[in-house]
Parts: structure tokens; C-alpha cells; sequence
């Protein structure tokens, strides 16, 4: 089942009732307090940005019982915090056990697998919508060594930014950068969190990347294997550029757009999929990966 994705930009009440999230706002035009209601159960991710929200410990408990993430926003509404379920599968601890004990070739081999899969999804965002040369980056990603030891992902990434945006000669990709590296960092925020998610859903610990491994980050894994899903984001991103909008400021509309990244359409394993369904195979494979069932992580793949 799809789950929805909650946002809450203005102040609002939240506790539970029923098994429902109870939801009480003032409504924008009568000034008068309107409740709602959602199913937990329909609910994967929650978004949490204004500073006058207040939520109860039992809303909380019920969301993360049915697996949802909850982000946290700070005083620029950007995402600043996720919380998860600490216990995600029956045979969570089995699991743990085989991502810790997990052999450094079978990490460097699913971290070739992993750059593969994003340097083609990022070849077919500038084929499809820049109109860019692409055959340097497809070979690129067949020539991906175990580990990438050559770093063909930095290659292909200074390729790839230096032409994703034509219209814009002098765009540079950094976090603090100029527009669009706000809504590039939103929407990887967003899809960060559901991979998060369906890491946990795995009985997979975070923490544990197969690649990053920052010691002051707590999602190094989900860093990992989002990878493959950027190229998603800066897809979306491209299009709300060319709808003529001023992307200056993130603005609620904005947001909305980006919001609706778990639900977009993709491609994976030869079927059509919501986003946040397609995470859950993609880390169902990896913890098969983990236990010796299988030898390869299914990414969805953008037609060229």
C-alpha cells in the first residue's frame, strides 16, 4: 500500500485517537480551529517545519509502531532531524548481525553496483532533459571497478552538473550554494528519510554504510543507497526550474511538489512502482545480500 506523506507548515496539534492521528489546525480563511483525521496505518512519512507544533508522546509511539519517519525542520524550514523505530523486523538482530559482519569485498561490490546504477539514472536525466552527450558517462559506469578505486562517480559528477542545468553557465552543486541547491537539498532530505525508512522496515541498521562511513553520521548506509535515487530528484527539480517558478525561496508550493517524491512513478525490477515501494525492494535485496541470498542490489533504472 502507498503510504502518504504528512506536511505541517503552520501550527498545529497532533495526538491520537482510535488508531487515528487527530489533527487540529486553524483553518487560514475562517480563523476557526478545524480537526482531521488520518489512519496511522496510511501514514510513511511525516514532516514536522513550523515551530509551533505540538504532538503527543502517544502520536509519536503509534507512528513509529507502524514504521513511519518523522522529520524534524529547523529555523530555515530546511530538514534537520529523523526519528525511526528502534525495532523494524522480527529477525532485526540476525540481520544486525550479518550488515556488521558483512565481508569488505562483498561492500566494495555492492558499492560498484550502486554507482553503476546512479551514473546511468544521471545519464538519462541529461539525455532525456538537457539533451547532453552521454556516452562517456555510460561507459564510465560499465567501467566501474570493485569499490569504485578509480572514482568514476566524481568523474561522472563533475560531468553531470556541469551540464544537468544548461541555462544556468555557472551552477555549482554545494549545499550552501545558490538556488536550485535548495530544492536539490530538500528533495534528497525527503528521499533520504525514506530510504531511512525502509532500511529499518529491513531489519537494517542505518548507521552501518557499506561506503560512507563519517563517524558524526548516523545514516551512512541510507547515504548509500539513495544514491541511485538523486537523479529522481534532480529530475523533478529540472521541471519545476522550467515551469518558470522562482525557486529563490522554497515556498510552500514548492514544497509540495518536492513532498511528492515518495509517491513519484519509477521503474524497478521491469515494473512500475511508487518510489517508496521501489526502497522497499531495493533494501529487501540488500539485506538478502547481507545474508548470502542474493549477489545484487535491485535499483530502479530511468529509461535513456
Amino acid at each position: 500500500m502507498i503510504k502518504r506523506t504528512l506536511f505541517f507548515g503552520n501550527p498545529a496539534y497532533l495526538s491520537m485517537r482510535n488508531a487515528q492521528l487527530v489533527i487540529k489546525l486553524t483553518d487560514a480563511q475562517t480563523q476557526e480551529e478545524v480537526t482531521k483525521t488520518v489512519p496511522i496505518e496510511d501514514i510513511g512519512v511525516v514532516v514536522l517545519e513550523d515551530r509551533q507544533i505540538t504532538i503527543t508522546n502517544g502520536a509519536l509511539d503509534a507512528m513509529l509502531q507502524n514504521n513511519c519517519v518523522v522529520i524534524t525542520c529547523d529555523e530555515r524550514h530546511m530538514p534537520a532531524g529523523m526519528l525511526l523505530p528502534l525495532e523494524g523486523h522480527t529477525v532485526q538482530s540476525e540481520r544486525f548481525r550479518q550488515q556488521i559482519e558483512a565481508s569488505l569485498p562483498l561492500k566494495k561490490q555492492l558499492w560498484q553496483q550502486t554507482v553503476q546504477a546512479k551514473i546511468r539514472n544521471q545519464a538519462s536525466v541529461l539525455k532525456r532533459l538537457s539533451g547532453a552527450e552521454v556516452g562517456c558517462m555510460m561507459a564510465w559506469a560499465n567501467d566501474v571497478k570493485s569499490g569504485d578505486s578509480e572514482n568514476l562517480e566524481g568523474r561522472a559528477a563533475a560531468y553531470y552538473w556541469k551540464s544537468v542545468f544548461p541555462e544556468m553557465e555557472r551552477f555549482v552543486r554545494d549545499r550552501e550554494g545558490e538556488a536550485p541547491n535548495n530544492l536539490l537539498n530538500y528533495g534528497y532530505a525527503i528521499v533520504r528519510a525514506v530510504i531511512a525508512r525502509s532500511l529499518v522496515a529491513s531489519g537494517l541498521l542505518p548507521t552501518f554504510g557499506i561506503h560512507h562511513h563519517n563517524r558524526y553520521n548516523a545514516f551512512c548506509l541510507a547515504d548509500d543507497i539513495m544514491e541511485p535515487y538523486r537523479p529522481y530528484v534532480d529530475e523533478l527539480v529540472i521541471e519545476i526550474l522550467r515551469s518558470g517558478v522562482d525557486c529563490s525561496k522554497l515556498t510552500t508550493d514548492i514544497k509540495r511538489k518536492l513532498l511528492g517524491l515518495p509517491v513519484k512513478e519509477v521503474v524497478i525490477d521491469g515494473r512500475r512502482s511508487p518510489l517508496m515501494v521501489a526502497s522497499s525492494q531495493t533494501t529487501a535485496s540488500l539485506a538478502k545480500c547481507f545474508g548470502g541470498e542474493l549477489r545484487k542490489v535491485v535499483y530502479p533504472m530511468m529509461e535513456l
